[in-house]
This record gives structure tokens, sequence and C-alpha cells, in this order.
């Protein structure tokens, strides 16, 4: 597993879990919500509900997970992963690195900074 895959799986998951932040960006830009709105649902929703939102994040990532191995590595019994238990926990752990580093970068730089540039934050 590449890089690449690791991205295409975690890509999703990482949106989803920044849409506490991402979401009032969202509503500003389609002009369906005014700055002063959306800064306070932003407020609300990364002070209350972050980890509900980094928590479907994770769900949704260990169902992308799920879906790769069954489909694309065709792992669908528990003695196929045990044979391949090596290339499980090592792609696993890359795409779990690579879904949180990149949460932290697009929550807290793309985002945040497309905020900045809305002057919602």
């Amino acid at each position: 597993m590449g890089l690449k895959e690791a991205f295409k799986i975690s890509s999703v998951p990482v949106l989803v879990a920044s849409l506490c932040c991402l979401s009032p960006l969202i509503l500003v830009l389609f002009g369906l919500s005014t700055v002063s709105f959306a800064s306070s649902l932003a407020d609300t929703f990364y002070g209350e509900y972050k980890w509900l939102f980094r928590g479907a994040g994770l769900a949704l990532l260990i169902v992308a997970l799920v879906l790769y191995f069954r489909r694309q590595k065709g792992i669908c019994t528990i003695d196929e992963a045990k044979k391949r238990r090596t290339e499980i926990i090592n792609t696993t752990l890359l795409v779990l690195i690579t879904g949180v580093l990149g949460y932290l970068f697009f929550l807290y730089v793309v985002v945040h900074y497309a905020g900045v540039w809305l002057k919602i934050w």
C-alpha cells in the first residue's frame, strides 16, 4: 500500500471530522448564513461537539478500512485475516497516521486560514 491509497482511504473521514469548522465556512461561501451566525455556529460546534465530529470521522475511517480490506484486498474471512495480519496492521497504522496528520493539517491550516480570510474568526 502506498501513501496515495492511504490518502484516498482517509480523505472522506478527514473531511467529516473537520465539519465542525468547515460547515460554517460552507454556509458563508454559499450565502446561506451571515458571518456572525457562522462564527457563533463554529464556536458551538468546535466547543461542544468537536468530539462527536471526530468520533464520526474515526468511525468512517474504520468503515473505509474494512471496505478496503474486503473489496480491494479480498480479506473476507478470519483465517485470511490471520494469514495477512502484518499487512492489515501496517495498512491500518499508515491510514490512521495519514488520517490524523491530514485532519490536523486540513482543520488547523486550511480551514483556519479560510476562516481568517472570510473574517469568521
